[in-house]
């Protein structure tokens, strides 16, 4: 059975994880069979790089995901594997006055 959970690559006291698809009874850093996102906790606010396409794949073939990585699909689904939105600049807000 496959899981997609995380396996820590950080050094000591410097938590980074990868999110992997991996044989369930593998140890936390055996071998997994593909790398399908990243999770830095160290970073204000939390980084989460996640690749839907594979995960929904992965899913797709049987794959259960660990309550954590469970956890950051619903926190961070909407920015994972997105382009950060763009935030509206000064020339935006000068248009939204002139027409009102």
């Amino acid at each position: 059975m496959l899981m997609i959970r995380l396996a820590r690559v950080g050094a000591r006291k410097q938590p980074y994880y990868r999110v992997v698809v991996i044989e369930k009874d593998r140890a936390r850093n055996g071998r997994s069979v593909e790398v399908v996102g990243t999770y830095n906790p160290r970073t204000s606010p939390a980084s989460v790089n996640l690749k839907l396409e594979r995960i929904e794949y992965w899913r797709g073939k049987g794959a259960q995901l660990s309550d954590r990585v469970e956890k950051l699909l619903r926190s961070g689904s909407s920015t994972a594997g997105q382009p950060p939105a763009p935030t509206p600049g000064p020339a935006d807000n000068l248009d939204a006055s002139a027409a009102a």
